[in-house]
């Protein structure tokens, strides 16, 4: 097997892509076939069509069951919620060491939950991340729940704010009700509306109103699960947030380290040029978020495949970054 094919696949591993691994298992199978190698070939390809386990060692939520009957708007019966399975939640971050810690805390904090509370201790259970667009906050409250085995459910604020008066506390109460009957990872996306200070005097209205109950409800949270807030907004944070979460921190845009990283693994599945220059493009793109970084990466790579080219250089990665300043620009 070539060196760069079994880097490849290293990669592919380490970042727990399934469809990388079986592409390059299927090359190697490939690679084998031309070398003659029959036997081998054979065995290979029969190892790679065995059926995969059901069970797993990841924490079991009784999925099945949680939120039968969503929570749904008093009004227009419309969900208040939506639930996002397993499958799609993305799990594998880039963060620099100070941000992952947090993370990490969190996570084992949730793990020995019944251990710290055999010392009448508390897990974090409330957390707020703040950070600019595309940073990786709705990703982070993604692999929390991944990484926990939590359903991650997300509140719909469009079906949840009603003109109507009370009716908006009264969908919140529902959606908190519903969270506390089974755990979850509950996701307050986007909740810039009650990050802002309260003495904006120029909100009117039901939206006040629904702000204050969501701080009532955020003090009394006590359910079995989590709750993740995220907001883009840093400067202009109701103080009154940071008492009722029990973490609040900043998911920062990649460092230069962290944009070699993500660059590196977007591409693990393709071929690229052992001459790239990593740390000049990591350069190009400090002070972007890390979705951007990614994009970078993934249209390079979709470039070099549309122009039948077999590996992608340095030259296909300054483009794509050219295209993103262009972009940023409009």
């Amino acid at each position: 097997m070539k060196a760069d094919l079994t880097k490849r696949l290293f990669k592919a591993i380490a970042v727990g892509s399934t469809k990388d691994m079986d592409l390059l298992c299927r090359k190697i199978i490939a690679e084998e076939v031309d070398k003659g190698h029959t036997l081998l070939a054979n065995q290979l390809q029969t190892i790679l069509k065995v059926k995969k386990p059901t069970h797993s060692v990841e924490p079991k939520i009784d999925s099945g069951k949680f939120m039968e009957t969503l929570p749904v708007s008093r009004r227009y019966q419309d969900p208040l919620v939506v639930r996002v399975e397993r499958s799609a939640l993305r799990h594998f971050m880039v963060l620099p060491d100070s941000v992952e810690a947090r993370f990490k805390r969190i996570e084992q904090e949730y793990t020995a939950k019944d251990r710290l509370a055999s010392f009448g201790l508390k897990y974090k259970k409330k957390i707020l991340l703040y950070g600019q667009p595309g940073c990786g906050k709705t990703m982070g409250a993604e692999r929390l729940a991944w990484a926990t085995g939590l359903p991650l459910v997300k509140v719909r604020f469009d079906a949840l704010i009603s003109s109507y008066f009370g009716e908006s506390g009264v969908n919140l109460r529902a959606v908190f009700e519903s969270a506390s009957a089974k755990p979850c990872v509950l996701f307050l996306d986007e909740c810039d509306f009650i990050a802002k200070s309260r003495n904006n005097q120029n909100d009117v209205g039901e939206v006040p109103r629904l702000v204050n109950t969501l701080l009532q409800l955020l003090e009394d949270f006590d359910a079995p699960g989590l709750l993740v807030a995220a907001t883009n907004l840093d400067k202009q944070l109701d103080k009154a947030l940071f008492r009722r979460f029990d973490d609040v921190f900043e998911v920062l845009a990649p460092g230069e380290q962290e944009v070699e990283r993500l660059l590196q693994q977007t591409l693990s599945a393709v071929t690229i040029d052992q001459n790239i220059s990593w740390s000049h493009l990591a350069e190009k793109l400090i002070g972007m978020s890390a979705a951007d970084v990614v994009k970078v990466a993934q249209d390079a790579a979709k470039s070099t495949v549309l122009h039948g080219k077999a590996i992608v250089k340095e030259d296909d990665l300054n483009f794509a970054i050219s295209e993103i300043y262009k972009r940023e620009q409009v």
